[in-house]
């Protein structure tokens, strides 16, 4: 049997995003959230196939629009990547969004504004845009929060690392440089995705961390390696690890929300700071201490993110079971 979907891909910073504009399954669930959990139970072959080899690769992601749940919010988003289906992406949604709306998928109530559904909770969407192109895209996110600091992990090839936790839509390990750790140019892509996974394992084994309010979202998935700025006009640097070898082309969206609510938690940044983040490839996004807040008893932030995509083109997709690698496959 064929399964045809239409995508529109692009990227965001430099990291793929596979909007799936046709062809999203109907889902069960009350909340994206819910509807989360239904899409991993029955649908991941959708997932895996699209994103894994042959018709994706290490760094692959993107997602379905939805209509919402609730009836305070215009649009819902559905994640999907190698390393999973997630509830929250940043730079997914920006590409999403931006793609959505050159091509008349979304119809924002308000011009300017939206105000978007995601198995994480509400965001909100203000984006600038001339003629039929998304200038920028500026996303105020979940409350984001420091889980544990000081986790001690000894690492092979590396030494010992004190990893601090924190969760920006997904729970992410942060490196600062220390020890044997001087900076992402000393260690390269190649080495930054062998330690990168050693470092999720250890860190796995001592610490889960499970959002206050919600079971689902639990465990460390990504990897941060802060570093220092290195263009002009620049606050931070890092390297992004998530899947199994990416090392995100972008800021990371979520990860530089994590890192706002470190930086916060450790008196480096304020609500109404601003903390421009580069990537590994040097793309930058824009990150803000909106404000302070709690997450059930936690002191967390509000931070906004904000980026831009470009389309890259139209792309239709077959996944037919005829097909040996219909599922798709990774080369480990």
């Amino acid at each position: 049997m064929r399964r045809t979907f239409f995508c529109i891909d692009g990227h965001t910073a430099g990291n793929p995003v596979r909007l799936v504009a046709g062809a999203a399954p109907l889902l069960k669930g009350a909340s994206m959230s819910e509807r989360r959990q239904d899409f991993l139970a029955r649908f991941d072959w959708i997932r895996t196939g699209l994103c894994f080899e042959p018709r994706g690769h290490d760094m692959m992601s993107g997602g379905f629009l939805y209509p919402p749940t609730r009836k305070d919010t215009d649009i819902g988003i559905l994640f999907i990547e190698t390393s999973g289906c997630l509830p929250m992406c940043g730079h997914g949604t920006i590409g999403i969004v931006t793609f959505g709306l050159e091509h008349g998928l979304i119809q924002p109530a308000e011009p300017g504004l939206l105000r978007v559904e995601v198995p994480a909770g509400v965001i909100e969407i203000r984006y600038e845009q001339k003629g039929d192109k998304v200038t920028a895209v500026r996303i105020t996110n979940v409350p984001s929060y420091v889980a544990a600091a000081g986790i001690v992990v000894d690492i092979e090839g590396i030494g010992t690392l004190s990893v601090d936790v924190a969760y920006g839509g997904n729970y992410y390990a942060i490196i600062e440089p220390q020890g044997d750790y001087r900076g992402l140019d000393d260690l390269g892509a190649a080495r930054l995705v062998e330690l990168s996974g050693r470092v999720r394992t250890a860190v796995r084994e001592v610490f889960e961390p499970v959002h206050p309010l919600d079971p689902t979202i639990r465990g460390v998935s990504h990897v941060l390696w802060a570093d220092a700025p290195k263009g002009d006009g620049a606050d931070g640097r890092n390297a992004v690890f998530y899947g199994d070898k990416a090392i995100d082309r972008s800021p990371c969206g979520t990860g530089t929300s994590a890192r706002l609510a470190h930086l916060a938690a450790q008196g480096r940044l304020s609500p109404g700071d601003r903390f421009v983040h580069e990537s590994y490839i040097g793309s930058r996004f824009t990150g803000r201490v909106e404000a302070t807040t709690s997450l059930g008893d936690l002191p967390a932030i509000i931070p906004s993110i904000e980026g831009s995509a470009i389309a890259t083109g139209f792309n239709t997709i077959w996944i037919d079971d005829a097909d040996r690698f219909w599922e798709g496959f990774q080369v480990r």
